[in-house]
């Protein structure tokens, strides 16, 4: 696949992404910039980005969620808000530097580097345990919370839904707030190789080889457990029969569709607001 790479708001996109081809996304590789610099403030606009979008989408319960990126320089480090400030008002200064010790080693320019002790205690297990994963996003959203107390997984009723089809984990063994690292190994060890799981009594989580990834991914199972609970609600559901559900998983559950698929709402985000790029 082409790639466009570039220093600047946009970074690097597919050149061609109006329809993704089973060739694009069998060689497909994330797009990267040309040096550690510009990638890592690459991986900070989009990771500043999701926040807005999160909160647009009112993922916003409270204190609860965060998104974190890998940074591209030190593995054992991740990029993370600071606590108590809104998500709507997220901006890529405001993001600090945290290591798997916990440490704040890049604390915010200005907003107080207050660590969300459960951020840490997911995140850093999730990416340690993980080296493909360049991000994670969990969120205490509306939808997926009510769909995470059924104690099952989804349903391939729908296109959308089928991007999931044995390709997403139940951890069913909620103990409370996450504020110990043993639960974070024990949510990685659920999810194995998966992109994304439903935390019973919890919410969802989803990771990426790329923030768009994880973010679009964390979208779309929101909205797939959204679908089910009306579907539900409205009488008995019908899911696609297996091989049709893993056929259209091959198709679009891929890091290349979920890549591009989160480009139309970066460039509305960063379009309506782009003072999360002070």
């Amino acid at each position: 696949m082409e790639t466009v790479s570039a220093v600047s708001r946009t970074g690097p996109v597919p050149a061609k992404v109006a329809s993704i081809l089973p060739e694009q996304q069998e060689g497909f590789v994330t797009p990267q910039q040309p040096t550690i610099e510009e990638e890592r403030l690459s991986r900070k606009q989009r990771l500043a980005a999701a926040y807005r979008i999160f909160g647009r989408f009112r993922f916003d319960m409270g204190g609860a969620g965060h998104i974190t990126a890998r940074d591209p320089e030190w593995p054992d480090h991740f990029w993370v808000n600071p606590f108590g400030v809104h998500f709507t008002k997220i901006r890529v200064s405001d993001l600090m530097l945290v290591n798997h010790r916990g440490d704040i080693v890049q604390p915010p320019r200005q907003v107080r580097p207050w660590l969300n002790r459960a951020a840490f205690a997911i995140h850093s297990r999730l990416h340690l345990a993980r080296p493909d994963v360049i991000a994670a996003a969990h969120s205490h959203s509306l939808y997926g919370k009510a769909f995470s107390s059924l104690g099952t997984l989804l349903e391939p009723i729908s296109q959308d839904a089928a991007a999931f089809y044995e390709n997403h984990v139940l951890f069913d063994d909620f103990t409370g707030v996450v504020y110990d690292t043993s639960e974070g190994d024990r949510i990685a060890a659920a999810l194995g190789d998966k992109p994304a799981a439903i935390l019973m009594n919890h919410g969802l989580l989803t990771v990426g080889e790329s923030v768009e990834a994880a973010i679009w991914r964390y979208l779309s199972m929101e909205n797939a457990c959204q679908t089910q609970l009306l579907a539900q609600s409205a009488g008995t559901i019908r899911p696609m029969l297996p091989e049709v559900a893993r056929h259209t998983r091959s198709q679009i559950g891929d890091e290349c569709t979920a890549y591009c698929c989160f480009q139309p709402y970066w460039e509305w985000i960063t379009a309506e607001e782009p003072d999360l790029f002070d």
